[in-house]
């Protein structure tokens, strides 16, 4: 790994880190200002319970796991946008599928400088790769290089194109499915503990309070109820973003057999299958005899 890649990586860490603080004290803020509001409860104090039809002091009422389930959203927030503007650029100008059919119609009639015009106006990962790839190609090649082995060279040329390109189209992709799976047992979690406190304080009180019992577990399903609501989001973005990502890496692929075939036509007459001749018979060498 070069000094360029562990600085990227170091740079990575570091914004992540930074984007939970920032979504924690967000979240904090939330919970505490706009949830919390006097406004939302009766007699102006948090402590009592939330106005009628005043949802937001419903929802502090969850407790402090609404501030995790917030934060949780806030990320998913922060890193579905910054998703949505790297595929952006990732997917070029235009539809791949139409950028690897005229990147197909420009082999078809050996056009190769068209075909790195067309990567230039394109722009993207898919360009990106072919770009490598036809470079490879219209390299010149030692003249002790055969053939074979310059289709091997422009394979392993766009290979490694090819995975350079692919992890800046998969990042972060895993927090997005982490909060997808995490947010509902955060709220879980959530909920069992407020039905601990709303069991435990029916059974201080020493008398049955169906109201009170009733209020208590209504505001522990507060927090299961954001926690599914955020995974279901997540997951929903998740495989919106995975299938852009599988439309682009198979464009790529397309695009790729069509240079190395293309290639391979262009020198079929000297890349030729050794001629086996069968040894003659024993019929035949005695009647050579």
């Amino acid at each position: 790994m070069d000094k360029k890649q562990k600085l990227n990586e170091s740079l990575a860490n570091t914004m992540g880190v930074v984007v939970i603080l920032f979504s924690f004290i967000i979240s904090y803020f939330i919970y505490t200002q706009i949830l919390g509001s006097p406004d939302n409860f009766i007699d102006g104090d948090p402590d009592n319970q939330p106005k009628e039809g005043f949802y937001l002091g419903t929802i502090y009422k969850g407790g402090k796991i609404v501030i995790l389930q917030i934060t949780f959203m806030v990320i998913l927030l922060t890193y579905s946008i910054e998703r949505a503007l790297s595929l952006f650029r990732a997917r070029g100008k235009k539809s791949n599928v139409s950028f690897a059919n005229t990147i197909k119609e420009n082999l078809g009639v050996n056009d190769l400088n068209a075909a790195l015009t067309s990567c230039n106006n394109q722009k993207g990962a898919v360009a990106n790769v072919v770009f490598k790839g036809l470079n490879s190609y219209m390299l010149e090649s030692p003249q002790e290089l055969r053939p074979e082995e310059k289709a091997y060279q422009i394979k392993r040329d766009l290979e490694e194109a090819t995975h350079l390109e692919v992890p800046d189209l998969e990042k972060n992709m895993i927090i997005i499915s982490t909060i997808a799976s995490v947010a509902t047992l955060v709220g879980l979690l959530g909920t069992v503990t407020g039905m601990i406190q709303a069991f435990s304080a029916l059974a201080i009180a020493g008398t049955p309070d169906a109201v009170g019992l009733a209020g208590g577990i209504s505001q522990a399903l507060i927090t299961t109820a954001l926690g599914i609501s955020t995974s279901a989001v997540a997951i929903v973005i998740y495989n919106f973003y995975t299938t852009i990502i599988d439309n682009i890496t198979y464009a790529m692929d397309e695009t790729n057999y069509a240079i190395l075939n293309h290639f391979k036509q262009s020198v079929k007459p000297s890349i030729s299958e050794p001629v086996i001749t069968e040894e003659p018979n024993d019929l035949e060498q005695e009647g050579n005899v």
